[in-house]
Order: C-alpha cells, then sequence, then structure tokens
C-alpha cells in the first residue's frame, strides 16, 4: 500500500467521476506524488503542514501498473510518483486526517511498510 495526501475538494470530485486526478500542486508537476507508510508524516509535515482540508488515500500500488514509478527524491530517498490518474478502484480506503492543538495531523495507523524506501 501506497498513500496519497488529497485535497477533500478533488477527493470528492473524484468520487463522482471515478477517477482521481490529482491536487493542483501534482497536476502542475505532472505526476502525483505518493509516499510510503513510513514516508507518509514526514511529507505532510513538510508539504502540507496545517491544511484542515486533507484526506489520506490508501492505493494499491499493484493496480497502478506502468503509471507508477519510483524516483529518488533530492534527499536519496525512492518516492512513489503516478504520471496519470488514479482509478477508484485503486483506492481502498480514503481516510480524513484531522489536525492536533499543535496543528498535526492525526495519521491512523498504518502498519509494516512494503514500498521501496
Amino acid at each position: 500500500m501506497i498513500y496519497h495526501l488529497a485535497k477533500l475538494d478533488a477527493w470528492t470530485v473524484a468520487q463522482s467521476t471515478g477517477i482521481y486526478t490529482g491536487n493542483p500542486a501534482d497536476r502542475a508537476d505532472g505526476f502525483l506524488h505518493l509516499s510510503t507508510a513510513s514516508q507518509i508524516e514526514e511529507s505532510a509535515r513538510r508539504h502540507r503542514a496545517g491544511e484542515s482540508d486533507l484526506v489520506l488515500l490508501h492505493v494499491d500500488e499493484a493496480q497502478l501498473g506502468k503509471a507508477l514509478v519510483w524516483e529518488e527524491s533530492r534527499g536519496g530517498k525512492l518516492f512513489p510518483h503516478v504520471y496519470g490518474d488514479i482509478l477508484l478502484s485503486a483506492v481502498k480506503q480514503a481516510t480524513p486526517l484531522s489536525l492536533n492543538a499543535d496543528g498535526i495531523h492525526q495519521f491512523p495507523d498504518l502498519g509494516s511498510d512494503n514500498g521501496a524506501d
């Protein structure tokens, strides 16, 4: 399983169309940014701090095919990127993320990480 931080409005549109096309920042970069279980909280802290309208998408990477590319970040870690849209059938769960009193996103237990770190 890999994970994506979706804006609520983009996720709402996806639920009516059956296709998730990403957030504006994803479209500007040309791919959808995803993370492994061990990367997602840091990604939220670095890139989405304080945003109260996020939904954590749990995505089955096996259903993404050739659109999924693991690419090295500036820090040398591999991150999953999707070059294209995500069909809703690949999204196994969508979890709204709340903020704690310090403005930090509260994540569910994501269990073991099978992604490439």
